[in-house]
């Protein structure tokens, strides 16, 4: 079958999701045109109102439909505790664990000298500002174990040497549930790194 110019833009466009190559792609457009127009026309719809109605929240950067997000305009959220993220889905796995009642701040990636992303390319110069504001007492950084994060957390935390406030690190190890054996060198290494005392029974 000849692919025509707008199958081959609707394939072209598809190709552009995360995880989707060339033969996912194909399916994908053939099976929305082929078995459920409905469906595309829907998909069509909400991408198209997403892309126009949901923005940045001006104090935690994270996707919003509103100036400020749900989660910065509440008010049983302590507001002393300000958990640090690369980005918005970071943030929903957070909230998804019901175990954080801080706010954020998403940065939009991390720090990446090779690629040209810098402090300045990810807000960290208005973090700094809300964090000398002095209303924050609890840093948590939470970028992802990976080099770049390291390097993130490692950056932002060098920048408040002269404030007085609490900064902690979120812990890497091992996941509840898992097996030693199957665990890998680097797992092991923060957790041996980040172990804590347990309290005993008197």
């Amino acid at each position: 079958m000849a692919l025509t110019p707008k199958l081959q833009a609707l394939i072209e466009s598809l190709r552009r999701l995360p995880g989707v190559g060339p033969k996912t792609a194909q399916r994908m457009a053939l099976h929305l045109l082929e078995r459920d127009r409905d469906a595309a026309l829907a998909i069509s719809n909400a991408l198209a109102d997403a892309a126009e109605g949901i923005g940045e929240c001006q104090q935690c950067h994270s996707l919003s439909e509103t100036a400020v997000c749900d989660i910065c305009e509440h008010p049983g959220r302590d507001r002393t505790l300000l958990c640090v993220l690369e980005s918005p889905i970071d943030l929903m796995a957070i909230e998804q664990t019901g175990g954080f009642a801080g706010l954020y701040y998403v940065l939009g990636g991390h720090l990446s000298p090779i690629d040209g992303i810098g402090p300045e390319d990810l807000g960290i110069d208005q973090l700094l500002d809300r964090l000398y504001q002095g209303e924050v007492q609890e840093l948590v950084l939470a970028t992802n174990p990976t080099v770049e994060g390291e390097a993130t957390a490692h950056y932002i935390a060098e920048q408040l040497s002269d404030l007085d406030i609490k900064i902690s690190r979120i812990a890497h190890g091992v996941p509840v549930g898992g097996e030693l054996e199957f665990v890998d060198g680097g797992t092991l290494a923060h957790a041996l790194a980040g172990r804590r005392q347990l309290e005993r029974g008197k």
